[in-house]
């Protein structure tokens, strides 16, 4: 995360959000040449023009922004590359929480994925406001980053084995331990999905399993789809298919960002992570289609697709979270392609067995700008995914309701009275937008963290 800086006022550009009512009046009570100046630039405070007005020196002076609302996250969020390279500061200063938001979205607005080309160009610092909570935003900030740069790394340099090494960054980072079951070891330790999903790939299968925080607290656990590259397995993808595969571990960055802010912020619970980190890619020993796996939980599974591979490893990790009874269960995946039909890429899909908790969890998205949207858990749907051989099919028939039957699948591997919560995310900016750009982007992460917040409070 860019470091904003720490400077006398005097030595920074006033920078002035305005909305186009807010104009006006703001005018009014500027010396005559701010107005004429403001007038001859055509400036009418649209959201996301500016305008550079000269100080008494010649140089720049002050800067007019215009914003849909004077408290919208991604209002400030293109400054930091459109604005001339400089030090501003907000003038005038905002109340605490618009404050914190300004200045998230000013800092997700100079994310740079830069481990494989430097940018040249100089962005523009902002001086952290005295009002803003500045715990906030480093929270939310460097959480969103580390899910950047996790989705953005090729899959050639983030295999299961870097992400094992990321997760055990995290975890030292925070004092919380760290275990690592790889390879064929995952057969003795019984998660035998995770280890046919990933077999074929000669960089090992595995199961990152994080804790931390006190065991008399209240148990979170978190669960992430670590799919490091998706091929489709032996119902291969077609080539436009694979383009963006490697952000199918976008579920493990997730539920690490969230495990980061947690621990961050001190907050009084048992933090569990597990994340199955695998590669579905072909070989002599790829499990096939119409085999027949045994899972974690007892439940045996046939093999409709072997594309359906998320689901597959996330039911080895979800009867284990589950086996604890926590207090909180949420999982991450990038898993269906239906959810993206239905709600677009920016929207992730929300199923809950726990109409309080989806309730929540829609409330805290919209306050924090990171919406949700709840599908239902449709129970006359789970005949789509029977099977005459096995206790489940991974691949649900008719091509109907995959996110649905996709998340239905993923319930029987849950106790009804464990509080369990799914988000399908695309983990993905296919264009670029202020403070969102093109590439890897976490998406309902703030939302859960503030959920986990609000029900566990702080230490």
């Amino acid at each position: 995360m860019p470091t904003l800086r720490v400077k006398a006022a005097a030595d920074t550009i006033p920078l002035t959000p305005l909305t186009k009512a807010e104009l006006p009046g703001w005018l009014e009570g500027q010396p005559k040449p701010v107005a004429q100046w403001a007038a001859a630039l055509g400036f009418k405070a649209e959201p996301g023009t500016t305008a550079a007005l000269p100080g008494p020196d010649g140089g720049l002076g002050r800067v007019l922004a215009g914003v849909p609302a004077k408290d919208d996250l991604w209002a400030l969020a293109g400054l930091p590359a459109s604005l001339p390279p400089g030090d501003y500061r907000l003038d005038p200063e905002p109340d605490r929480a618009t404050a914190t938001r300004l200045t998230l979205g000013w800092v997700l607005g100079s994310y740079r994925f830069d481990r494989y080309r430097k940018s040249e160009k100089t962005l523009a610092t902002l001086l952290w406001p005295k009002k803003a909570d500045r715990g906030a935003v480093e929270r939310a900030a460097t959480a969103t980053y580390l899910v950047r740069d996790l989705v953005n790394t090729p899959a050639a340099d983030l295999g299961p084995g870097e992400l094992a090494a990321a997760a055990r960054a995290l975890a030292m980072e925070f004092e919380a331990r760290c275990k690592v079951i790889v390879g064929d070891d995952l057969l003795v330790a019984n998660y035998p999905a995770v280890h046919a999903v990933g077999r074929a790939s000669p960089r090992e299968p595995r199961l990152i399993d994080i804790t931390w925080g006190s065991k008399d607290h209240p148990k979170v656990t978190l669960v992430g789809k670590g799919v490091c590259f998706d091929s489709g397995g032996l119902d291969i993808k077609p080539s436009s298919g694979m383009l963006t595969m490697k952000k199918d571990m976008g579920g493990a960055a997730h539920a690490l960002g969230v495990a980061r802010m947690v621990m961050m912020a001190g907050l009084p619970v048992r933090l569990r992570v597990l994340v199955p980190a695998v590669e579905n890619v072909i070989s002599g020993n790829a499990f096939k289609p119409m085999d027949v796996l045994k899972t974690r939980k007892g439940l045996s599974v046939e093999i409709g697709n072997t594309d359906a591979e998320g689901r597959l490893i996330l039911c080895d990790a979800l009867a284990e979270a589950d086996s604890e009874k926590p207090a909180l269960l949420i999982d991450f995946a990038t898993l269906t392609g239906a959810a993206r039909v239905a709600l677009g890429p920016e929207l992730p899909a929300l199923f809950a067995n726990d109409d309080k908790l989806a309730a929540d969890l829609l409330a805290q998205g919209e306050a924090e700008t990171d919406p949700l949207w709840r599908l239902p858990l449709w129970q006359p749907y789970r005949k789509m995914f029977e099977s005459k051989v096995a206790d489940l099919n991974n691949a649900g028939t008719g091509g109907f309701a995959g996110a649905i039957t996709a998340a239905l699948f993923l319930e029987s591997f849950v106790s009804k009275t464990t509080p369990w919560a799914h988000l399908d995310v695309y983990a993905w900016n296919g264009s670029g937008k202020p403070g969102r750009p093109e590439g890897g982007e976490a998406l309902g992460m703030r939302a859960v963290y503030a959920l986990i917040e609000k029900r566990f409070g702080r230490g």
